[in-house]
């Protein structure tokens, strides 16, 4: 479930193509894209997502992907040969350095599990990919502080809102991981503090970040809550924030990511 607005960028597809993959960390691989197709897109940091078209073997086409997924799009795309259709997949901008131009997506890689881990984990440079921007989640409201909350999947949404918000932002932000050497540099405002959480054995993911930011001692005031990752744990939190916390829906940002039993 979410409450996020998909915006339908003007640049349509965009084609690039890998320029390095390196392991950042025990359950991270960080993907850099390139090429001159790249400099079509229109960054606009914090949430910023997009639509990921994967290869599935060389007979893979990024040709005849429609423009925008929206329900005629996405009806296009399934009507596509299945021998040449790519898999889609939804990613982050972790980062976007204009002058090469360079884009770094980062993967959560567990083992063989999945589609987007193991291609990340494997992937050569040169491989052909393509994206279609969808714009940003985080709304930005008015507020007195904001909370951020994620489990491994949301990381890269939250290190990038951390990194773009306002440096006078206060507040506090929890991230769960499945390792705490999963931690990376987030850049936060000094006024907003950074939990990382790593969970234990087979502890449903999300759980421990929840139960973290119910823990927190929150000041008084309204906050924005901004919370992405597995399912329960996006419901969980706003459900907790609105009922519990008497905090407006309109001040609260969230979205399933994945659900657990359904994969990444």
């Amino acid at each position: 479930m979410t409450n996020i607005t998909i915006t339908h960028a003007e640049t349509g597809v965009i084609h690039a193509e890998v320029l390095r993959s390196q392991r950042i960390s025990p359950n991270f691989v960080r993907v850099t894209l390139t090429g001159d197709d790249l400099r079509r897109f229109e960054y606009r940091g914090f949430d910023q997502w997009f639509r990921l078209a994967l290869p599935v073997d060389d007979s893979t086409r990024f040709d005849n992907l429609p423009s925008r997924v929206d329900t005629r799009g996405y009806l296009k795309f399934l009507m596509l040969p299945k021998t040449t259709r790519p898999v889609i997949r939804n990613y982050t901008v972790r980062a976007f350095r204009p002058e090469g131009p360079e884009l770094d997506i980062d993967f959560v890689v567990h083992g063989t599990e999945g589609v987007a881990g193991p291609w990340s984990a494997a992937v050569e440079p040169g491989e052909r990919v393509a994206f279609i921007d969808q714009g940003c989640g985080w709304k930005g409201v008015a507020s007195d502080y904001v909370l951020l909350v994620a489990d491994e999947t949301g990381l890269p949404a939250v290190a990038s809102v951390l990194r773009d918000l306002p440096r006078e932002a206060t507040g506090h932000a929890v991230i769960e991981v499945p390792d705490l050497a999963d931690q990376q540099p987030t850049d936060a405002p000094d006024g907003v503090t950074v939990r990382w959480v790593a969970r234990e054995g087979d502890a449903k993911p999300g759980t421990l970040a929840l139960d973290t930011a119910k823990a927190l001692s929150l000041p008084a005031g309204t906050p924005y809550v901004f919370v992405v990752g597995e399912s329960a744990l996006a419901t969980g939190l706003r459900r907790w924030a609105v009922s519990e916390r008497g905090v407006p829906k309109s001040h609260v940002t969230f979205c399933g990511y994945w659900k657990q039993g359904h994969g990444h």
